[in-house]
């Protein structure tokens, strides 16, 4: 018989992290023993825990280990976190460790490190000599670089239920279109006028539905009134959202009326052959062609976006990323100061962003199809909230009820 013992402290209870434990040794088919259990009995009050875990052999001891770790269980015995050199760039060595997106520790030195960036399915890589550690995708990993192998000397930290009422409770993915739509915007829009009297920024990553369905006009007068401080976009949003700016049509359907547009198909080519004509966006705006919506807005405010490329653009406009490693990049690079994000109407736009993401972002994700909701969730963005209605409906009703908040 093979037995470790692991402690679990916190609020365990309420955020559901002692019986993940429980499923998890049962599921994998092991056994176990709690051998100490104190119950904190104010909202204020951790719990702790120590259970002895019991299995056939030690590969599958390891195995119920390196799960119970990722959901916050940590090894009373201090362990060093154990590093191996990586062999040569974009190579990993055997067994490394990778990454959830939950804040994440490992044992350097006799003390413990905070690892910088919390991203899922990430590396671990380390500088002895500092006691750093940050996260790293593997394409970014050079040759030499310390990697985190094995689960030993690693400390994770789950999200917890939060002690008082909250729009965004722990977990709260689960997705209904029977939910209050108007008493969860004004929830959402209360958060938001929150974060920004905090100092922290708003993300929004958008698809092409907010132009179809005319919520381009409120996600500009949000950017315009700084609601909005970064934007994340593909190529078809830009574009639409400019064809709509030139022609007042979006997939040549007039965005007034709801009717096609005589020779309407053409216009997001003319479009894009605009900006081209200018050199890029920024230029078509300096020129004095552009005039309004929402890349106008960015454009004018200066707000960060990136706008990531798919096999099925047309053009693509001049500022879309085509390298999509690089968009990935870029990405990251604008998520310092984000707190609350809000993904509408794009799926692979929103499960890419989410893979970006610490789990203690706040994340709204908005569609008309639960399925794809919930598809988001299941893909590791567990944080995230999910509001059942069309862009059309939610932009206009969160611009009105932030501006009635602030």
């Amino acid at each position: 018989m093979q037995v470790k013992e692991i402690e679990l402290k916190g609020h365990i209870i309420d955020s559901f992290i002692l019986p993940k434990v429980f499923d998890t040794i049962m599921d994998m088919g092991g056994d176990f023993d709690v051998t100490e259990f104190t119950i904190g009995k104010k909202k204020t009050e951790p719990s702790y825990a120590r259970i002895l875990i019991k299995t056939d052999t030690r590969e599958l001891l390891d195995d119920i280990i390196g799960e119970l770790i990722k959901v916050g269980a940590t090894i009373p015995e201090v362990e060093e976190a154990e590093l191996a050199a990586a062999p040569k760039d974009a190579t990993l060595p055997d067994n490394f460790y990778s990454t959830t997106n939950h804040p994440t520790f490992v044992r350097i030195n006799s003390s413990w490190a905070p690892v910088a960036r919390h991203e899922m399915d990430l590396v671990i890589v380390v500088d002895k000599d500092a006691k750093k550690a940050k996260s790293v995708p593997i394409s970014e990993v050079k040759s030499g670089d310390l990697v985190v192998v094995g689960k030993k000397g690693i400390r994770i930290e789950p999200p917890e239920r939060p002690r008082g009422y909250s729009v965004f409770e722990f977990m709260s993915s689960n997705v209904s279109s029977e939910k209050p739509t108007e008493s969860l915007i004004e929830e959402i829009a209360r958060e938001i006028v929150a974060v920004k009297k905090r100092g922290e920024k708003v993300l929004v990553v958008g698809g092409p539905a907010i132009v179809h369905t005319g919520a381009h006009t409120s996600l500009a007068r949000m950017i315009k009134n700084e609601v909005v401080d970064v934007l994340f976009a593909g190529n078809a949003l830009a574009v639409h959202d400019i064809e709509s700016a030139l022609y007042g049509t979006s997939l040549g359907i007039n965005t007034a009326t709801g009717r096609p547009a005589e020779g309407g198909h053409r216009h997001h080519l003319y479009a894009i052959n605009e900006v081209n004509k200018a050199g890029s966006i920024q230029a078509l705006v300096q020129s004095g062609k552009l005039t309004q919506g929402v890349m106008y807005e960015a454009t004018k405010k200066e707000i960060p976006y990136v706008l990531a490329g798919s096999i099925r653009d047309d053009g693509p406009l001049p500022e879309v990323i085509t390298d999509v490693i690089q968009a990935q990049r870029e990405m990251r690079k604008r998520l310092d100061g984000v707190e609350l994000v809000l993904m509408i109407c794009t799926l692979l736009h929103s499960i890419a962003v989410g893979n970006l993401l610490a789990s203690n972002i706040k994340t709204i994700f908005v569609d008309i199809n639960p399925a794809t909701v919930t598809k988001l969730a299941d893909r590791g963005t567990a944080q995230a909230l999910g509001v059942i209605t069309d862009a059309g409906s939610f932009l206009p009703l969160l611009e009105q009820k932030i501006n009635e908040l602030s």
